[in-house]
């Protein structure tokens, strides 16, 4: 008996579900089969008008600017905050938006509906065999082919049916028999091909979707045995000739239903199905079934793959062939693109939900701070005689008004002759000092002046329709200047600017983009102060200073009083200001500008040095000045000159050219045939480039001190240059002596222009690329090299100082974020 069973397939010994080998019960579907993408189209929060910001768009107002004349400026709009919420819209922008709590109640209401919806579909879709195949979304022809579509739908079937599965043939039948019953009776055609080694059709061509047909296709299916290994591409190969048989117009979808990689290249599979599904009707669906087990030890797959890379390569497949991928477990669906759709709208239902929740919070803390206010005005609403205006007060009487009085025999009392009478003077006699007006108190100057000085809010009272209702409306509201910094979003350019670190860093650098940490963490808010309290002879702290942690700032302790989402972003605009610097870093390590720097002036003279020490290096310096004129000079448009120079002085033309492509040859042909030889004559070059112009910038290239006295030079280039607009940029080229560079770096500073060092055998360009691939997490690594020159020495020491900032604002956001910091309010004794 055990002989006879080891003859036997796996397969037999498998349990088998009820009415597995029985005849099909087909069912006819009633509704339209659509893609969780396609039906999103037509029930999706977007096709519903139930986005967000389509219900708030018609109460949502942008910030406008505008140009006052008056005031002769631009005038940004600002938020009127007891009556709009700001709120940041889906293209993150900042719009002022009226909160009107009814239509967001209604809103959520209909987006609970519409989830409800959502969660019906995938209620749908996780049942029978959508749970394993999706949906068969291939159209019906027929009488119905307005409703159905006009393009006549074609199924193939592709079953793995490798060895790999001989433990789950029986689960392949049954996945098999639900598709065959539930949804290819709606289809117009169908086939079926089983693949292992070999390649096995069901039928020849493609069949009609009977249920006389898809009988057959079932009792076709249940002689189905395993065995080989997973010829993927033989099955796909012999799907596509079908659609080649197929008339033009149809459109035919493939349904892979396979356990693991194919047998070839997945390249190779995935550059065929590409090929053969662009811009045609026929698309590739791959269902993934994956089991726990391990298959039989006889059992040894041609590629192995773990579940992670056999579900990537599949899901690539998909991509390729314009399909949806599945992937089911025995305990259900692991990956499914259109319940993942399905799960991506009901996640963006619930974010607008939340931000409804927000705004109408928002709405209430406002009112809520306003209510008190408001309920002390209409519990005491003033009466109509306190709203007539108050009768003007009679004016003083004088010395003169009281004569004519007694003159007119008006009665007057004593009390009216004792009143003290004014002085009485005509307009043109001289003022006397008015006597002193005794003083309540000491203290009551301050008091006034201070309560002159405190902003108040007025109000406007009114009558309303009801009966003697009284409203209020205010007029105006005190305007309290914040000292609170906030982070600001850094503006930085994306194309590069012909100009010196220098002047770049004037308007890019750490400083003007306001993102200084120190700066943003020094505010007079965040003083930690100390006071002597003399009752026990020491000094104390604030009494709010147990609260905030506290850092030390150049030596100086500071309350740190930045939220963690401020830390984040700032951690964030840094990163981006750091990722800038990098990226011009390497634009000044690229081309031309490697060895020569940025050309700045639209005339310029370029000196060579051609003396007997550079001959090692000459053809690297005619190579990078052939870059020069093409790169910077032809393409700006810079009028320039050549000279070079050893023992004597050697000019291309006798003035400046223009930077034309005839004299850009000439030049290249020109110094192709320099040659090194001599000493070097740096002061009788200099008096030749002084010659061009009085408005000239001068690019001297060297790789030592001159022939002559380094002071003679010096001295030398400050009288020639007096007077004139004349700029020496000195460039060292491979120069190992202190001396020399010190000389070239002289030689620039005096006379208002840039020095520039060149290392052959520096690879910066390395350094940079790990920086803008690994990120910015480390502060010292990568380590950035050491640069001499100042362009470069100016930007590297911005790019240190944003590192640094950045390590510590993510310190500073460690500290915030530890458990064991808890914001505690002191007792009402703590000092």
């Amino acid at each position: 008996i055990s002989t006879e069973l080891d003859t036997l397939p796996p397969s037999c010994l498998l349990p088998k579900p009820p009415n597995h080998d029985g005849p099909l019960s087909i069912e006819m579907s009633n509704h339209l089969p659509k893609t969780s993408a396609d039906w999103l189209k037509s029930n999706g929060l977007k096709a519903k008008k139930l986005c967000l910001y389509q219900v708030l768009a018609p109460n949502a107002y942008a910030l406008l600017e505008e140009f006052v004349p008056i005031l002769r400026k631009t005038v940004t709009s600002t938020l009127h905050e007891k009556a709009m919420v700001q709120c940041e819209w889906h293209d993150g922008t900042v719009k002022n938006v009226h909160v009107d709590p009814p239509i967001l109640y209604n809103y959520q209401k209909q987006l609970g509906r519409a989830v409800l919806a959502l969660e019906q579909r995938v209620e749908w879709l996780t049942s029978g065999s959508r749970q394993i195949w999706g949906t068969v979304c291939e159209k019906r022809q027929g009488p119905a082919a307005d409703y159905w579509g006009t393009s006549p739908p074609e199924v193939v079937i592709l079953v793995d049916v490798s060895q790999m599965n001989s433990l789950y043939l029986i689960h392949i039948q049954h996945s098999l028999r639900l598709l065959l019953e539930q949804q290819l009776a709606s289809k117009d055609s169908f086939n079926i091909i089983a693949f292992g080694t070999d390649v096995k059709p069901w039928c020849k061509d493609m069949a009609a979707a009977t249920p006389e047909n898809l009988q057959d296709a079932w009792q076709w299916i249940l002689g189905l045995n395993c065995g080989g290994s997973r010829n993927i591409m033989g099955a796909l190969k012999l799907a596509v000739e079908l659609d080649l048989q197929a008339a033009p117009g149809r459109s035919q979808g493939v349904y892979l239903f396979t356990s693991g990689v194919p047998d070839q290249e997945s390249a190779a599979v995935c550059g065929y199905v590409s090929e053969s599904c662009a811009g045609g009707v026929l698309r590739l669906h791959v269902c993934l079934f994956s089991t726990a087990e391990p298959p039989l030890q006889d059992c040894i797959p041609p590629r192995f793959a773990t579940a992670a890379e056999t579900a990537a390569t599949l899901r690539e497949l998909a991509r390729h062939g314009n399909g949806r991928f599945y992937w089911l477990r025995e305990m259900g669906n692991v990956e499914s693109d259109d319940i993942d759709a399905l799960l991506a709208e009901m996640e963006k239902a619930v974010n607008y939900s939340q931000k409804c929740a927000l705004l109408v919070d928002s709405l209430a803390q406002r009112t809520g701070r306003r209510q008190p206010q408001c309920d002390r005005t209409l519990q005491t609403p003033p009466s109509r005689e306190r709203l007539r205006p108050p009768k003007l007060m009679a004016p003083r009487p004088t010395a003169l008004m009281l004569a004519r009085k007694q003159t007119r025999g008006d009665g007057l009392d004593d009390n009216t002759m004792s009143q003290k009478a004014l002085t009485w003077r005509p307009a043109s006699a001289k003022p006397n000092i008015p006597p002193a007006q005794p003083m309540r108190s000491w203290g009551s100057v301050d008091t006034d002046a201070k309560q002159k000085n405190k902003p108040e809010a007025s109000q406007a009272v009114f009558y309303t329709e009801d009966g003697n209702s009284v409203g209020t409306v205010f007029k105006t509201y005190p305007k309290v200047k914040s000292v609170r910094k906030s982070i600001p979003s850094a503006a930085l350019p994306k194309e590069e600017e012909f100009c010196s670190t220098k002047q770049w860093l004037k308007k890019f650098s750490i400083q003007k983009l306001k993102l200084d940490l120190h700066k943003l963490v020094s505010g007079p808010d965040c003083t930690h102060q100390k006071k002597l309290v003399p009752t026990v002879h020491k000094k104390v702290s604030a009494k709010y200073c147990t609260i905030f942690p506290s850092i030390q700032i150049n030596g100086v302790v500071k309350h740190l009083q930045l939220t963690v989402r401020e830390l984040e972003q700032y951690v964030t605009q840094t990163e981006r200001v750091i990722r800038r610097y990098v990226q011009r870093m390497q634009w000044l390590l690229s081309g031309s500008r490697r060895l020569f720097g940025t050309i700045l002036e639209k005339k310029v003279c370029i000196l060579l040095d051609t003396s007997g020490s550079m001959d090692p290096y000459l053809p690297e310096v005619k190579k990078e000045l052939t870059s020069l004129i093409w790169e910077q000079l032809h393409r700006n448009g810079v009028s320039f000159g050549l000279l070079s120079f050893s023992d004597t002085v050697l000019a291309w033309r006798g003035a400046l050219a223009e930077p034309t492509e005839e004299a850009c040859h000439d030049a290249v042909q020109w110094a192709a045939q320099l040659r090194a030889h001599g000493s070097t004559c740096t002061l009788e070059a200099l008096q030749a480039a002084c010659g061009y112009g009085d408005t000239l910038g001068i690019y001297l290239l060297s790789d030592g001190k001159p022939g002559s006295s380094c002071s003679l030079v010096l001295r030398e280039a400050g009288r020639m240059t007096a007077g004139k607009h004349i700029a020496i940029h000195t460039i060292s080229f491979n120069c190992s002596d202190s001396a020399a560079n010190e000389f070239l770096r002289r030689l620039a500073q005096q006379r208002g222009g840039r020095f520039h060092r060149c290392h052959a055998d520096l690879d910066a360009h390395l350094v940079a690329h790990r920086m803008l691939t690994d990120g910015f997490s480390d502060e010292d690594d990568p380590v950035l090299p050491v640069f001499e020159g100042d362009d470069l020495r100016k930007l590297v020491q911005e790019i240190g100082k944003a590192r640094r900032f950045l390590t510590q604002a993510r310190a500073f956001r460690s500290v915030l974020s530890l458990p064991s910091i808890v914001l505690v309010r002191p007792t009402t004794g703590a000092q």
